[in-house]
């Protein structure tokens, strides 16, 4: 399957408009990067984010190599991370995964993050807000890291990957009011703690980009780095790997 990539720049905005459809004309879609995304990558990521984004990407083989961030900064990564976590308290390994709102591989991982925490009780995951797909995208980011302050996080996370493809700001207030978010106050959250969630938001992109993550999803299982999404069953070997990994390094 091939694919046909139109962009359009918009300097006043710092970004490029991308048109990309099958070259069947089957399937289409429309995003929004800043221009460092567009002009530092290889056609070929540009292409997978294609796919990514026309919910079309082939997931990863278990034979594929994986790179290995260091013991350092998988700590860095995990200190503070701002936001509740899911699953064990006391976990022996975590995942990170940074995400988009709109990212349609993000959302069809959710059915498999849920099943390997409920039968994995040793097993924490880290959401790393990323958005990368448009300016709804990051309002919505910037939406469900306030509802933290009303202890409501995971509930905006999960509500807004549950639901469609989020084309406008109030499309997001009205997901978060339906599960049960006080959205005035939100808005208020929003701008009682501006400072707090940019700093967050920056520092998830800093983080994505030394892991040289070209779109969403990118995971961490350990120290593991996944450059996309996977079946649960490759994820229950990462994770027995990570804990073959610990338990070599204690000796």
């Amino acid at each position: 399957m091939g694919f046909v990539i139109f962009a359009w720049v918009n300097d006043r905005r710092r970004c490029a408009r991308i048109f990309i459809a099958t070259n069947d004309g089957a399937r289409c879609t429309m995003m929004l990067l800043p221009m460092c995304r567009v002009v530092t990558a290889h056609p070929a990521q540009l292409i997978l984010l294609a796919a990514a984004l026309l919910g079309i990407v082939p997931t990863l083989s278990l034979s594929q190599e994986l790179e290995e961030v260091t013991a350092a900064g998988e700590k860095a990564i995990l200190a503070q991370p701002g936001i509740e976590v899911t699953g064990a308290h006391d976990a022996d390994v975590t995942i990170v995964e940074y995400f988009d709102y709109n990212c349609p591989y993000c959302k069809r991982l959710v059915p498999t993050f849920q099943r390997l925490i409920a039968s994995d009780h040793k097993i924490a995951i880290v959401y790393k807000d990323w958005p990368v797909l448009g300016e709804v995208s990051a309002y919505a980011a910037r939406c469900a890291l306030a509802a933290r302050w009303q202890g409501k996080y995971l509930s905006a996370h999960d509500a807004l990957l549950a639901g469609p493809r989020l084309t406008r700001d109030s499309q997001v207030e009205w997901t978060l009011a339906l599960a049960g978010i006080d959205v005035f106050r939100l808005k208020q959250d929003l701008a009682a703690h501006d400072g707090e969630i940019s700093a967050l938001l920056a520092r998830n992109a800093s983080e994505a980009f030394s892991l040289q993550l070209n779109g969403t999803p990118g995971i961490l299982v350990g120290r593991q780095l996944m450059p996309g999404g996977a079946e649960l069953g490759f994820f229950q070997k990462l994770v027995a790997a990570a804990r073959q990994e610990q338990s070599t390094g204690a000796r």
